[in-house]
């Protein structure tokens, strides 16, 4: 059994392997070939904080993962990241521990922002004129980043409740290559952006249907836990297409468990829709609801563990 550091994690990395095991992942787990256990959730009030884990194996595979990964939101005025958390491998053969991945939350983040860029890769328009960044914390800006290995798009508004944290999200040297400018409120996003990310950890809803324009696309990555919502179901009445990276987690917790009135006969998995691609029409409105799924866990950490025993 071997245990990895965040150090050495980081420099196994590679963001276009990662990216690509991430979609293999997804196509599998849409035929029924994975085990995506159900999520064990912790909740703390003082100080506010959440912990997640998943765990995650194919049918047929090598190795399975349990994660766990924490999120407390005051640990920035500490000088801390608010996400925390490990991975670890097992043998699916004998049940055997393979490896510790001390990754303080670090996989959790990257392998989240790559499923937003996934999404945006396969359902947001062709031309992307602005993208919209609802929030501005840790993961608000890792899909940022990750963005740009899916459009060419640098023109960027942000919008969250601290204009403090905005001007600070701005600043931030791994976006240099975007233009960033923070929007006073978010009609204005809704209004000039037609690829929007939402990555908050807001418990009521943040956008509704009338805000939006014919042509946009909206990526949604909060609501990953019992009573968060950032999209109203009335967004869900206005959508053409409505994909997720899960069915059942994403109708019990995510954004799409709020929107009543939906069949979910016609929600497609997004490794479904990965293989089998319909062609955006130009005015359609299109929904990623995306709650992290553990195949995604092991999809990551499989691929860092084989980085790191090649070094």
């Amino acid at each position: 059994m071997k245990i990895y550091s965040k150090t050495e994690i980081e420099r196994a990395i590679d963001i276009p392997s990662l990216m690509q095991e991430m979609e293999n992942g997804l196509r599998w787990a849409s035929h029924g070939k994975a085990i995506n256990a159900p999520v064990s959730f912790m909740h703390f009030e003082s100080p506010k904080g959440d912990v997640h884990i998943k765990s995650g194996a194919f049918l047929d595979g090598e190795m399975y993962v349990v994660k766990i990964a924490s999120g407390f939101y005051e640990n920035p005025l500490l000088g801390l990241s608010s996400s925390n958390g490990a991975m670890i491998l097992f043998s699916q053969k004998t049940g055997e521990l393979i490896a510790i991945l001390l990754d303080e939350g670090r996989l959790t983040d990257i392998r989240t922002a790559l499923a937003g860029a996934i999404a945006a890769k396969y359902l947001a328009p062709p031309n992307i004129s602005k993208i919209g960044i609802i929030g501005t914390g840790t993961q608000a800006k890792e899909q940022l980043v990750h963005l740009q290995h899916v459009t060419s798009c640098r023109n960027v508004l942000i919008w969250g409740r601290d204009q403090t944290k905005a001007k600070f999200f701005a600043s931030d040297p791994r976006l240099k290559d975007y233009y960033i400018v923070i929007a006073q409120n978010i009609e204005k996003l809704t209004q000039d952006c037609n690829l929007i990310v939402t990555a908050t950890s807001s418990s009521s809803p943040l956008i509704f249907g009338h805000q939006l324009q014919p042509g946009t696309h909206i990526t949604a990555v909060g609501a990953d836990d019992v009573g968060k919502q950032e999209l109203d179901a009335s967004v869900f009445d206005c959508a053409d297409l409505i994909v997720v990276d899960g069915l059942v987690p994403c109708s019990c917790y995510g954004d799409l468990a709020h929107a009543k009135n939906i069949n979910l006969n016609s929600v497609i998995e997004l490794g479904r829709f990965i293989e089998e691609p319909q062609k955006r029409k130009s005015e359609w409105i299109t929904i990623a609801d995306l709650t992290g799924l553990g195949i995604e866990d092991l999809q990551i950490a499989k691929a860092i563990y084989a980085r790191l025993n090649l070094s």
